[in-house]
């Protein structure tokens, strides 16, 4: 059952939430990521917590006297009162405990508090229209790269299978063909190891929910204008290498997965047009916050900011963090960014 605090009590004696938050501003962006992050709650039978965020306006005096004028904190409040209750009406049916808060300040900076001690933090992607206006819009591309815990961007293309209707439809591209939703997780790779941490990640995800793990790994298409790469560059002798390195790697990740099913890509193309295809047909992808010293250097960097813009599915991003289970990684041979004899 749902619930909101005592607006009165103080927010110190207020404990913080340890499941499931979600932003919340009532737009169409948000009520796909309210869905997504319902269902994960009820599959990880974990508490879901709703939490929008306001700072009040002050606007400018256009008259002689000069001064500003403030709107009444207890409108705001009361209008974001009724976003969470319809919030809350609309997960009820769910088998979840589920409570609401409100907040004064930064959306931003509200959520990245609130979700130090969460297991997730859930969020829209561009949220228009709602009353906290860019609540979302602001939000969306500062919190996973200051999140304490995975994030999940979920973006409107996805609510068809979320079962949402969009008040605003989105107008179909003509060239995107439909393709059919996997039981897959999909994780990108670039050698890192902010990479090797997103693949432990995405491999409990997988397994947690039943879904296959599938291991992407895209080259970049060498211009000649890269004075990094080594000339001349045999693409077939580093596709080779790389092939090599990745079925280690699947290898480390059978031997803590039992039982998983994982496959290794290997794609020609730029990485941000390949994860963002992956997204249109599998349930998640994962990805790193940073890529460092593998093959592509900063993949997993630029990448992941563009792929959280134009993605068509849920993308978690995994904050880097050390997991010993990377310990034994090279005993099961040669790691990317590394030679095959390394």
């Amino acid at each position: 059952m749902g619930h909101f605090p005592d607006p009165g009590q103080e927010q110190s004696s207020i404990a913080k939430p340890t499941g499931i938050v979600v932003g919340v501003d009532g737009s169409d962006q948000s009520n796909c990521a309210l869905v997504w992050a319902a269902r994960e709650a009820e599959r990880r039978r974990r508490p879901l917590h709703l939490v929008t965020a306001y700072s009040v306006p002050i606007f400018a005096a256009s008259g002689l006297d000069g001064g500003y004028a403030t709107v009444d904190d207890d409108v705001i409040r009361e209008g974001a009162e009724a976003v969470l209750q319809q919030a809350l009406d609309k997960v009820s049916g769910y088998g979840i405990e589920a409570d609401a808060r409100v907040e004064n300040g930064d959306a931003a900076g509200v959520l990245l508090d609130l979700a130090e001690s969460a297991e997730l933090l859930v969020f829209g992607s561009r949220g228009k229209g709602g009353f906290v206006g860019r609540l979302l819009g602001s939000v969306s591309s500062a919190l996973p790269a200051h999140a304490k815990c995975p994030t999940v961007t979920v973006p409107l293309s996805c609510a068809e299978r979320l079962g949402e209707t969009p008040r605003a439809a989105r107008r179909p591209d003509r060239n995107e063909e439909k393709l059919p939703l996997e039981d897959v997780v999909a994780v990108g790779v670039d050698g890192s190891e902010q990479a090797r941490r997103a693949v432990l990640v995405a491999a409990e995800e997988a397994m947690s929910s039943g879904c296959r793990l599938r291991v992407i790994c895209a080259v970049p298409p060498y211009n000649g204008s890269l004075a990094w790469v080594p000339a001349p560059l045999d693409r077939e002798a580093l596709f080779s290498d790389i092939r090599v390195q990745l079925d280690a790697g699947v290898a480390w990740v059978r031997s803590h997965f039992p039982g998983l099913d994982v496959t290794a890509e290997l794609v020609d193309g730029t990485p941000v047009e390949i994860l963002i295809n992956a997204t249109r047909s599998v349930q998640l992808l994962v990805l790193g916050t940073r890529g460092r010293g593998g093959f592509a250097g900063m993949l997993l960097g630029s990448t992941t900011d563009g792929v959280l813009h134009h993605a068509k599915g849920p993308v978690m991003v995994v904050q880097d963090s050390y997991d010993p289970r990377m310990d034994d990684r090279p005993s099961f041979g040669p790691m990317l960014g590394q030679s095959p004899a390394a």
